[in-house]
């Protein structure tokens, strides 16, 4: 059975203005399903074919890697977003969140920070790791799945998810994330399955 790109939690406009339906047209249509029409192609008559994503992203190496863990990625990274989405979390993740950073402030401050300075395209991440939530910046397409922590939330910082709506602006980009579209009851649903 060939991977198939997963369907959007929500219609292209919904995230509008934080981000435009023109910017998730690009990034879905193109870069998303690109990488699932490059995984079948790459896995077509190898062991891969067919398996299931996470083992793929698990086992392989190179560019099979690459395409199976950036699928994984920005199915992951449009559910952590949400029309009616941002603001301050609630409930067990606030609890966690006060916990590790001693306010959702701080962790608002650090995460920012993160996604801000990481250097080139990549990820920036909340992760539970052993019971206590953390950042985590991960480049090109790595996750924090094979480091052995939990992904609650990520941001996307590649320029192509933000480039036409912020141009170079990627602090106003993660400033809308964090106001307008974070998904904490997704937060929630991943730190439960902890």
């Amino acid at each position: 059975m060939a991977f198939e790109l997963p369907p959007l939690p929500y219609p292209q406009s919904a995230l509008e203005p934080y981000v435009s339906a023109e910017t998730m047209s690009f990034h879905y249509e193109r870069h998303h399903a690109g990488y699932v029409a490059n995984l079948n192609r790459l896995t077509s008559g190898t062991q891969w074919e067919g398996a299931e994503l996470e083992k793929v992203v698990l086992g392989a190496e190179g560019a099979i890697f690459n395409n199976a863990a950036q699928i994984w990625n920005h199915t992951f990274y449009w559910h952590s977003m949400s029309p009616d989405g941002g603001g301050a979390p609630s409930g067990p993740v606030q609890a966690a969140i006060e916990e590790s950073f001693g306010s959702t402030d701080e962790f608002r401050r650090q995460f920012a920070d993160a996604a801000v300075g990481l250097f080139g395209s990549g990820w920036t991440w909340l992760v539970a790791d052993n019971g206590r939530l953390d950042i985590v910046q991960t480049a090109n397409a790595d996750l924090p799945l094979l480091h052995d922590r939990r992904a609650l939330l990520v941001v996307d910082v590649w320029e192509h998810a933000y480039y036409l709506d912020y141009q170079n602006a990627r602090a106003a980009y993660v400033e809308a994330f964090l106001d307008h579209l974070i998904n904490w009851e997704f937060a929630a649903e991943n730190l439960a399955s902890d």
